[in-house]
């Protein structure tokens, strides 16, 4: 048994979180429902044009909220990343520790500038909508990138927001070429639409000639394959993942498990914030298959966990959440 589950690799951002109202978009030219990059300056201003109360403040980024998933269920999860010596820094730190995460941060080695925040805006229909200042995690390279902690992992797990950085997406393949030189199962996630029609030549790169398992919504699947149907995208999918996993919202999950394709069901939730949903779906998924459960149980673990998330605000569960989970499902 390795130490590590998964060894993930991200954007560590502190989440900041508010509801907002869809004229709010409007007013302030903002566009709805995906991750955009903003300065300091934007962002501020926006906080400050909100005047609301904050929802949330948690340390997130899209691969610590898949780890962090991870964790509560019982893995053992390494997270890769770069915040600054600042009280974001610290406070994403010991949030990490809180959360029985291992990570390449210590107090002693962070450096000089602003750790990176993303707002998130929740509107009434439970979509959530990002603008991130990506700050020091935007330098992460490389250096960042334990190969020990690699080798000592079932699987990596890489954040596909990486990839807008020439040094982000060094890390990425770096990441990559070790898992592969020691045998470890490589995983990535595709992150949002907009990024993969922007970098797919990118994504290309880092996944040349395949990955053991990839994480996408359905838009995203779409937008890589270049198709405008699901049908014809996860058969795509097939050359560049042994095993796909395709969120579809409301309609639940399909599955690619290497053989056959699984549908997963959803469960009838009243959503509140679909922020993190993936992202909790990647981390109870993986959480499965690392311990013991076929696809097709993972997937369902993952759907309900996901329904447990979209129907609070934040991407992570609460207390009693997994315990519920597990006894709900008959595995």
């Amino acid at each position: 048994m390795k130490k590590y589950n998964v060894f993930g690799i991200g954007n560590a951002l502190v989440d900041i979180e508010f509801e907002v109202e869809d004229h709010f978009f409007k007013t302030h030219g903002v566009e709805k429902g995906v991750m955009t990059l903003v300065d300091e300056r934007r962002q501020s201003s926006l906080v400050t044009a909100i005047n609301g109360e904050r929802v949330k403040k948690q340390g997130g980024g899209s691969a610590a909220n898949t780890l962090i998933a991870l964790s509560q269920f019982g893995g053992k999860g390494y997270y890769a990343c770069k915040v600054a010596n600042d009280d974001y820094g610290h406070f994403y730190l010991k949030d990490l520790h809180e959360v029985g995460l291992e990570s390449n941060l210590h107090p002693s080695i962070l450096e000089d500038g602003i750790t990176g925040k993303c707002l998130v805006m929740v509107t009434p229909d439970a979509d959530r909508t990002m603008n991130t200042f990506l700050g020091i995690t935007s330098s992460l390279d490389i250096s960042a990138v334990d190969e020990d902690a690699i080798k000592s992992s079932d699987y990596v797990y890489i954040e596909g927001y990486l990839v807008t950085s020439g040094n982000g997406k060094d890390a990425m393949k770096h990441t990559k070429d070790l898992a592969e030189k020691h045998g470890v199962k490589t995983s990535l996630t595709l992150s949002d639409p907009a990024i993969v029609a922007a970098f797919r030549e990118g994504f290309n790169e880092v996944i040349g000639h395949g990955v053991d398992l990839l994480f996408c919504n359905e838009e995203e699947a779409m937008q890589f394959t270049e198709t405008d149907n699901l049908l014809e995208a996860r058969e795509k999918l097939k050359y560049i993942a042994k095993r796909f996993a395709i969120t579809l919202g409301k309609n639940g999950a399909m599955i690619f498990d290497g053989d056959t394709f699984i549908d997963i069901e959803s469960y009838n939730v009243q959503a509140i914030d679909s922020n993190g949903a993936g992202d909790m779906f990647a981390g109870a998924f993986l959480y499965g298959i690392t311990n013991g459960h076929s696809c097709a149980d993972a997937g369902k673990i993952a759907s309900l966990a996901a329904s447990k998330v979209v129907s609070k605000f934040g991407p992570r569960l609460e207390n009693g959440h997994v315990e519920d989970i597990m006894k709900r499902l008959v595995l």
